[in-house]
């Protein structure tokens, strides 16, 4: 669910009660550098949001999910206004949407013959979407708001998805020239994929 609350004072958004801030190191530089403990903590983010106005807290949102797995996300927006939400690493497929809170029965409503691929999806005022994909592209993903001022808020999240092969057939290694920052400055390189 879109949360909305005040943290210190200064308005919040963000996902089932966590508000997303940037770490001091990019999170996948973090992750492949294995130094992730020391930048965040993974699935600090639960299944069941706490409320509209519910506590909230902020910080990196990462959470996890298994590679080639299948999952359904359902957007509920309880705001006035209508938003965005972009979802970065691979497509998704539109299933439904409607009005008021989304609830289990609601599945039947779903269209699984022809949805739709896209990578962004409408959320009504005091609605729902629902969206269904599949993690077969290793990485870590970025859920947002398209509305600049509710991403910048807060309302975004990280996916991390990592090939347990650890194969370039799913993932790139690191380029050996590429510029370094934050708390990877000076680490070596850890042991390269292997081929598939």
């Amino acid at each position: 669910m879109i949360s909305r609350g005040h943290l210190g004072g200064h308005l919040k958004y963000g996902f089932n009660g966590v508000s997303h801030v940037d770490a001091d190191t990019p999170l996948k530089l973090a992750e492949y550098f294995n130094i992730s403990d020391q930048v965040f903590k993974y699935n600090q983010m639960g299944d069941v949001p706490p409320g509209v106005m519910g506590p909230m807290h902020a910080v990196p949102n990462v959470i996890t999910a298994e590679f080639r797995t299948f999952i359904e996300i359902v957007f509920e927006n309880p705001e006035k206004s209508m938003d965005s939400v972009h979802v970065d690493g691979y497509a998704f497929f539109a299933v439904g949407m409607g009005p008021g809170k989304w609830e289990p029965a609601l599945r039947k409503s779903y269209n699984l013959q022809d949805a739709v691929s896209r990578h962004t999806i409408q959320v009504y005022p005091r609605s729902w979407s629902a969206v269904m994909l599949t993690f077969d592209n290793a990485g870590m993903w970025n859920v947002r708001s398209n509305l600049w001022e509710r991403h910048y808020l807060g309302e975004q999240l990280y996916i991390s998805v990592i090939s347990p092969a650890r194969s370039l057939r799913d993932e790139s290694n690191f380029p050996e020239n590429a510029l370094r920052c934050g708390r990877i400055v000076g680490l070596p390189l850890p042991p390269s994929y292997a081929p598939a």
